[in-house]
């Protein structure tokens, strides 16, 4: 059978293979374009499984949120350029939808969860791989499932918040999700802190006092170094911390006001513990040249 131009541009409309790949699969499988399909598929599970070793620390944070839940999702690309890419972002936004329409509760039950399109997130993300060239992978997933307030806040796709409160308005929420990815906060509130991390800071507070200081009365110690880690534990608890959005408040004041109580909060932000590896433009483009 003669492959037309008619013929791969439609396997490519289809598909979203490159038009010599397209050509290719049509050739191998005798003008079959439902063959041909299903070759450009198989071809692409083995180009995902090849990059697959390959350090994918850039990406996107994806939400998605409807009637008291919301998802978080990290999908994960080698380049900042690739994780611009159109196809890239409508890839994480639609596994953030099939997150949120499964219920799946990590990332390797989301794996077999179904995209919009019919096929297994899993099965999208090595189409993805074949089309852009790169190791793509699915890294986090966090949701709330709650009756309560649950407010999702993105930031240039990079940082991605949910926040659960009760009592207080959704535009509370909503604030205080800004906040937690500007501040970054460990924890919530002063009960959350272990009491390993308040040791330890009590420990090196102790250490970088003079030896003056150190030989006052225990009871006068005691209370300069309870002020020192009541500020640190300000520092680093979301109540502890000047709410960005009325700096005259810490955020438990904020609360308080609003007739609301931050229940959780979950932050995640792109390539958070990956070890990125440092190469030079040449180095890079070299690399894709071959690809």
């Amino acid at each position: 059978m003669e492959i037309t131009a008619s013929l791969v541009k439609d396997l490519r409309e289809r598909t979203g293979a490159g038009m010599m790949e397209c050509k290719k699969a049509l050739t191998e499988n005798k003008g079959d374009i439902d063959a041909a399909g299903e070759w450009l598929r198989k071809q692409g599970l083995a180009k995902a499984d090849k990059k697959a070793s390959r350090v994918a620390a850039e990406g996107r944070i994806a939400v998605a949120q409807a009637d008291g839940k919301a998802v978080l999702v990290e999908v994960n690309s080698e380049t900042d350029f690739v994780a611009k890419d159109e196809n890239f972002v409508k890839f994480a936004d639609a596994v953030a939808k099939a997150a949120l329409a499964s219920g799946a509760a990590d990332v390797e039950a989301l794996k077999a969860a179904k995209l919009a399109s019919g096929e297994t997130v899993e099965e999208g993300r090595a189409a993805i791989v074949a089309k852009i060239g790169e190791n793509v992978q699915v890294r986090r997933l966090v949701r709330i499932e709650s009756s309560n307030n649950v407010a999702a806040y993105l930031h240039g796709g990079r940082i991605g918040v949910l926040v659960e409160t009760k009592g207080g308005d959704a535009e509370f929420a909503r604030g205080v999700a800004m906040h937690v990815a500007a501040m970054n906060p460990p924890y919530n509130k002063a009960s959350d802190v272990p009491a390993a991390f308040l040791a330890k800071e009590k420990e090196i507070e102790l250490a970088k006092m003079s030896e003056k200081d150190r030989a006052k009365p225990a009871e006068i110690l005691e209370k300069i170094i309870g002020g020192k880690i009541a500020k640190i534990v300000n520092e680093n608890t979301l109540y502890g911390q000047p709410f960005v959005l009325d700096t005259d408040k810490s955020v438990e004041a904020a609360a308080k006001a609003a007739g609301a109580d931050v229940l959780a909060f979950h932050r995640i932000a792109v390539g958070e513990g990956i070890e990125k590896v440092v190469e030079d433009y040449a180095a890079e483009v070299a690399k894709a040249m071959q690809v």
